[in-house]
This record gives structure tokens, C-alpha cells and sequence, in this order.
């Protein structure tokens, strides 16, 4: 059998396609109770869509089913459907399966899920964080203050819990300086996980040998990045990372775009910061006499992002060879 299933954050539909490609069987199940359908139809082969709470529904399948993660972005046939429904896209995802047209998604291991986890559990501290930092900003604003504060440093909140403002505007100021100090304590705990479980991976060791790579970086980057034997060569990671130059021919004509941004935006932002660091800050040979002659004939955004991808490139290799950063015509 082929169970098609559309999830849902609380619920499930399932149709189950026979071998003629009838259906034999639709269905919506409570996705706790995913378990009863599965030993049901041991042995069969299941599909569903990488959704953000699929971990779990993948793990309770795949005891009983050959369970298929499909890409989400890639299910044309289902997004440009006419008549799109839970019970359509649920067939719909059978018949892919049935066909062997399934776009299959990457499944991480259990040690990946949890360093992606921690990054992007920092991420969202980061992210929360920065919103109520703008809703002081906006507070000030309201209030005529025009003098420059950082509500993110010390200095800062300390600055604004000695302003005298008036009723409620005081203690909208007070909650917002809560919640960020809150955050911050929070991010401060979190790096501190991350920072332990990125000196206990030995890729995120060798990944730490390059000049401007944190472990924060190197736990991003690996997270996001998954087993690397599962790339067949450097283009493919560059190509998953959206860091490759979209191409357009037509006849004779060749045209050479910016990047494609495909993947992870998240980790593009970091190895652009990490070359930065590497160029300006580390001052590393190799990446920055990369970055030099580039920017001798583009303009300066163009060339770090180009050396965010040679960095990448770099990353690959050393994970690929299990070796520790040691580029070409430059000493380790």
C-alpha cells in the first residue's frame, strides 16, 4: 500500500492507494493516534511533507512504515492544483509515492536536530529580543527623546531605567527592559550549550581551525549542512546553500545573475559575517588575497559574498577529508 499524508499540526489526512493505484481507503486521524494507522499497514510505504512538526510524526511512522519525506517547495503537481484540498493533496501525495515522483527532503539525524535546535533556538531569542529593543526605540520616539540609546547594552538599559516619563509610557518602558534583560540572560544560557556541544563534535572542531569561524558559526553551518557524505561535490553544497550565480542562456547569450538564495538563509548571513571576519578582522591569507583581487574589479558586496563561498567551499573539503583548515600556499 501507499499511505498519501497530509499534515496538519493536529491532525492528519491519509488516503491509501493500492497497487493498481486505486484508493482503498481516506481517512483523518489525530496525529497522536498516527501510530494505530501505521501498524495497521506495516510494512507499507508512507509519504509526508517536511512541515515544521514532522520530526515527530516522522519518527512514530517510521517504526512501522518506509516512510518518504517530500520537499515541500518542490510538490508542484499539489501547489498548482485547481482544486486543492486536504483529501486532493493527501491523494495526491499517494500517487506521487506510488509513481517513485516523490522530491524527497532531507531526514536529520537525531544529533543534528538538536544542534539545529540550539542555533535556531538562539535565533529566535536574538530575533525576540531585537523586536523589543524597536519597541523602545518607538517609546522614545513617542515621547521627543532623540538622543541615541542602545537599549541591547548595559549602558543602555541602565540610562533608560533612570528616565523619568509619564504615565503609561513608565511602565511600558519597565516591561519592555524586562523582557529584554530577560532575553539576554536566556541567550547567555543558550551559548553556553551551544558553545559546549560545538567543542564536542569533531566537525565542528575542524570548522573552529578556520580564522573567523565561532562555534556558534561552526554549529550553524554544520546544523544546517547535515551528514556531509550526503553531497556528491562542493557544487551541490554551494548550490543547497543558495550560493551559487543563477545562470540564464537564450541562443548565444549567456547571463550570469546574483545568487540564487536557495536554502538557508541563516547560514548564508553567517559565512558572509565569518568572512568579514576572516578578511578584516583575522586578516587570513587565503581568503583575504581572494577577497583583494576580487574587489580590484567589483564592487566590495559582490566580493565577500564570493569569499563566503569559497569559505563554504573550504568547509566542505575539510569535512569531507576529516582535515583541519589548512588552504593552499598558506601556513596553518
Amino acid at each position: 500500500m501507499y499511505l498519501g499524508i497530509d499534515l496538519h499540526k493536529r491532525y492528519a489526512q491519509v488516503a491509501v492507494m493500492d497497487l493498481e493505484g486505486e484508493i482503498v481507503e481516506e481517512v483523518r486521524v489525530k496525529n497522536a493516534n498516527l501510530d494505530d494507522l501505521a501498524q495497521r499497514y506495516a510494512g507499507s510505504r508512507a509519504v509526508i511533507e517536511a512541515t515544521s512538526n514532522y520530526y515527530h510524526v516522522y519518527d512514530t511512522l517510521a517504526e512501522y512504515l518506509d516512510v518518504t519525506v517530500a520537499h515541500p517547495g518542490k510538490l508542484t503537481l499539489i501547489a498548482r492544483s485547481d482544486k486543492k484540498t486536504d483529501r486532493v493533496d493527501a491523494k495526491e501525495l499517494a500517487r506521487l509515492l506510488r509513481l517513485n515522483s516523490v522530491p524527497q527532503s532531507y531526514v536529520p539525524t537525531d544529533e543534528i536536530r538538536e544542534a539545529r535546535a540550539l542555533v535556531r533556538g538562539r535565533q529566535t531569542l536574538v530575533e525576540d529580543r531585537t523586536k523589543f529593543a524597536n519597541k523602545i526605540h518607538g517609546l522614545l520616539a513617542d515621547n521627543g527623546i532623540t538622543q541615541t540609546v542602545k537599549p541591547l547594552s548595559v549602558e543602555g538599559r541602565e540610562f533608560l531605567r533612570e528616565l523619568s516619563l509619564p504615565s503609561p509610557w513608565d511602565s511600558l518602558l519597565d516591561s519592555y527592559l524586562d523582557v529584554v534583560e530577560t532575553l539576554t540572560e536566556q541567550m547567555t544560557q543558550l551559548e553556553a550549550a551551544i558553545e559546549e556541544r560545538a567543542g564536542s563534535l569533531k566537525e565542528t572542531q575542524l570548522l573552529m581551525t578556520i580564522p573567523g569561524v565561532s562555534y556558534y558559526s561552526a554549529l550553524l553551518v554544520y546544523a544546517e549542512l547535515g551528514e556531509i557524505d550526503r553531497f556528491d561535490g562542493h557544487k551541490e553544497v554551494v548550490s543547497y546553500m543558495g550560493l551559487n550565480p543563477t545562470i540564464r542562456e537564450s541562443g548565444d547569450s549567456r547571463i550570469e545573475g546574483g545568487i540564487s538564495k536557495r536554502g538557508s538563509g541563516r547560514v548564508r548571513w553567517i559565512l558572509v559575517q565569518s568572512a568579514y571576519s576572516a578578511v578584516y578582522t583575522c586578516k587570513d591569507a587565503y581568503l583575504s588575497t581572494f577577497f583583494h583581487r576580487l574587489n580590484r574589479r567589483m564592487n566590495s558586496k559582490k566580493a565577500i559574498v564570493a569569499t563566503a563561498r569559497k569559505l563554504l567551499v573550504s568547509m566542505y573539503y575539510m569535512l569531507v577529508r576529516e582535515e583541519v583548515y589548512d588552504p593552499p600556499g598558506v601556513s596553518a
